[in-house]
């Protein structure tokens, strides 16, 4: 839990520096093309993975085929799934861009869907509990990555090359796995691809695909929609309020890992001892993440001026309304939590699927009369649909409605008992 911790905090504080440093460079409009391509491959990245992550950790926990096997067929699916989908969002963007300069930087940034192929190995540490491996490797890109695009920034470097930057960062991540992979278990040459395992992954995954693809669509479709929909400019200024939000979300999902297993073992002893656990978490992880809203709301306007510059200021009222995102996930989460732990998830397609469908629909139609501004409404109103309203219309998860309705009436009496939480 340390390793994991101090990777992700390393990996959203450097992100979070590297897009300072370059945002400040490139200006609103370069910054925002750069970030819109970015967005516009990683839809299609969600789709080479295939779902097929937490299926390769679970059968290697299960120890029925050799590792080699799994691994080895696992990075074959997705080498194959990389390039497929590598070749049709270069062919995507080529007919529905005018400007074939941003097909080009789609084409290099595209690259990374096929190297993420190599997070087999990060899965494999996972699922043996040696983080501190895997860890080391991402801590090293991402101050690698700081590095090489500050020498880009003296050399006064071009846009394509901080595309190719940060194409590049997967590349040295891939590096990095296989190093920590063949220094501490054996040598990839002994990965092994069998047709039947293929099989087996590809339908085991396919639900998670669905589930995984509604997920990333409606957490990530905004900015393509407002390059699509407004100008390359405005995501730079929506991109860079979704900077602070990344790092402020990681404290829900922190204390979802954190209490998780807390939860199993009330479960274990008591469905009463459980259910006021889950009770006290849930109320814990949104009125705390409710302060921390409005404290980065609040202060949207100086972390703007005195991070990106006078010239993002447009972000800040951006940032003012992204800000509460950080509750609506915290809500979502701990009920995400929840349905794990009670052997609920078959159902969660329902709620990501909603979700998806509420983010595209009310972007199109708020989109051109509101701006970005709207957009940033739209983020919040998804995550509530999809993590709240949605466990209305579910049988198995009216219980949930409940106990979130609960949350949000009265749940903020237990902050001063935090301590509850942790007996």
């Amino acid at each position: 839990m340390f390793w994991a911790i101090l990777g992700k905090t390393v990996s959203l504080v450097g992100s979070l520096l590297v897009g300072i440093i370059v945002a400040r460079y490139l200006g609103p409009t370069q910054y925002g093309l750069m970030s819109y391509v970015i967005s516009y491959v990683f839809l299609f990245q969600v789709f080479a993975l295939f779902g097929l992550d937490a299926i390769e950790m679970r059968e290697e926990s299960r120890n029925e085929r050799p590792k080699e096997v799994i691994i080895g067929t696992a990075f074959g699916l997705k080498v194959l799934f990389g390039f497929i989908f590598m070749a049709i969002s270069i062919m995507t963007s080529w007919f529905m861009e005018a400007d074939h300069h941003t097909t080009l930087l789609v084409a290099i940034y595209s690259l990374s869907i096929v190297f993420n192929a190599f997070v087999v190995i990060r899965n494999h540490f996972t699922a043996i509990v040696q983080n501190k491996a895997a860890i080391k490797a991402e801590i090293s890109r991402t101050l690698l990555s700081l590095a090489i695009k500050t020498v880009l920034l003296l050399m006064n470097a071009p846009l394509t090359w901080f595309v190719c930057a940060y194409m590049l960062d997967f590349v040295v991540l891939a590096i990095g796995y296989s190093i920590a992979y063949r220094s501490r278990i054996g040598k990839l040459g002994d990965w092994q691809f069998d047709v039947h395992c293929a099989k087996y992954l590809l339908k085991e995954s396919f639900p998670l695909l669905l589930t995984n693809a509604a997920v990333i669509i409606y957490q990530r479709i905004d900015q393509v929609m407002i390059g699509q929909m407004i100008d390359s400019e405005a995501v730079g200024y929506f991109s860079v309020a979704s900077r602070f939000v990344e790092v402020l979300v990681f404290v829900p999902m922190i204390l979802s890992q954190t209490i998780t297993p807390l939860l199993v073992r009330a479960r274990e002893k008591s469905q009463e001892e459980y259910i006021e656990k889950a009770r006290q978490f849930m109320n814990f992880s949104f009125w705390l993440s409710m302060l921390i809203s409005i404290v980065f709301s609040l202060s949207a306007t100086l972390l703007i001026r005195y991070t990106f510059g006078e010239v993002y200021m447009p972000a800040a009222i951006v940032l003012q309304v992204m800000a509460f995102k950080t509750a609506s996930v915290a809500l979502s989460n701990t009920a995400g939590a929840m349905l794990v732990t009670e052997g609920l998830q078959r159902w969660a397609i329902i709620r990501d699927g909603l979700g998806c469908v509420a983010c595209i629909g009310l972007n199109l139609w708020l989109l051109p009369k509101y701006g970005i501004i709207a957009a940033a409404f739209i983020a919040i109103a998804s995550n509530v649909i999809a993590g709240y309203l949605a466990d209305a219309l579910i049988p198995a998860y009216r219980h949930l409605f409940v106990c979130q309705t609960k949350t949000l009436l009265v749940g903020w009496k237990d902050l001063i008992h935090i301590r509850r939480l942790f007996k």
